[in-house]
């Protein structure tokens, strides 16, 4: 669940995911964790890292209900502040926005953007675990991927050698195309979030019938307490009070109520055919080989982690492509 009726439990996971968050886990250290000690994710399965995102960057836990925000139209999205209780602090709330933008390929140290070497602090020495740094040779006729722990002590401090750039970065890049932007694997990812979005659909139903319960349960009450007040068996001073409780409930109510509906209004997201898949691999492609330097290192950083080189062997470490916001 995500705001409004959440349970204790509820409340302690989601509390606990932000709590995490902040202290710097990652989103795949955090569903790791829910997994292992078999805490139940919203469809009552394991977790993945698409729920534990959609978790981090919903306002609803702070109690702010804010409809609108993808209209078509382009209005001005509607907030209400204190919908609800609130599961996360709006301080906690911004801390962990600032740490998911701060993860995304946008953000860069200005010395690895001015860079020539495409792939620095990206590549790490399978031998000792140094990083490694780019270094020219004949006055930049020849430029090497070099292990620092090598090119700081000296020969026999670590078996690795010298790396040639262009070739190691041209392969690196081939091997990209090759096994990771491709159709099966794009198609794959689009198929994977068009389940994901189905599963928040169906909860979102879910939600909106516990809700359409309650507010039908809240008009009942209110019925019955204005007939008492009408034929005289209770007079209103005796009942104003509980009249204003159970009318701010409604009111609570029918904010979730709103943004459910809109939610299962927005959750149309159908499997791209493979001609949408085929122009967007196209485009990725084209990127690597085409793009400035700073573009295609941005764009590397957004799905590849780690490079590790032993000699002859590279271990690419890597996800799916896909913008966060995505």
């Amino acid at each position: 669940m995500r705001f409004g009726l959440a349970s204790s439990f509820v409340s302690a996971c989601v509390a606990r995911i932000f709590r995490e968050a902040v202290d710097g886990k990652g989103l795949k250290e955090i569903l790791k964790g829910l997994n292992q000690e078999g805490i139940a994710g919203p469809r009552g399965k394991g977790w993945i890292k698409t729920t534990i995102h959609n978790i981090l960057c919903n306002e609803a836990y702070t109690g702010a209900l804010v409809w609108g925000k993808s209209s078509v139209k382009k209005l001005v999205p509607v907030r209400v502040d204190n919908a609800w209780t609130a599961i996360i602090d709006k301080e906690t709330f911004e801390r962990v926005q600032t740490i998911l933008r701060g993860r995304s390929f946008k953000s860069m140290h200005p010395q690895r953007v001015a860079s020539q070497y495409l792939l620095s602090g990206l590549t790490r020495c399978g031998h000792c675990g140094k990083a490694l740094v780019g270094q020219d040779a004949k006055g930049g006729k020849f430029t090497y991927y070099v292990c620092g722990t090598l090119l700081k002590k000296g020969s026999g401090s670590c078996p690795s050698r010298y790396v040639n750039s262009q070739k190691f970065e041209r392969l690196v890049i081939d091997k990209i195309k090759e096994h990771i932007l491709t159709e099966e694997n794009l198609s794959e990812l689009v198929r994977m979030v068009n389940e994901e979005m189905d599963a928040c659909a169906s909860d979102c139903k879910k939600r909106l019938d516990i809700v359409q319960e309650e507010m039908a349960d809240v008009n009942q009450r209110l019925d019955r307490l204005y007939d008492a007040i009408e034929t005289g068996k209770l007079n209103l001073d005796d009942l104003s009070q509980r009249i204003k409780q159970l009318k701010e409930r409604k009111e609570r109510l029918e904010a979730q109520k709103w943004e459910l509906e809109w939610q299962l209004k927005e959750r149309r997201v159908e499997l791209a055919d493979l001609e949408t898949i085929t122009r967007y691999v196209k485009n990725l492609r084209n990127l690597l080989d085409e793009s400035s330097i700073a573009e295609r290192k941005s764009f590397i950083r957004s799905f590849v982690r780690e490079i590790e080189v032993t000699r002859d062997n590279v271990l690419l470490k890597y996800t799916i492509p896909m913008k966060i916001e995505g």
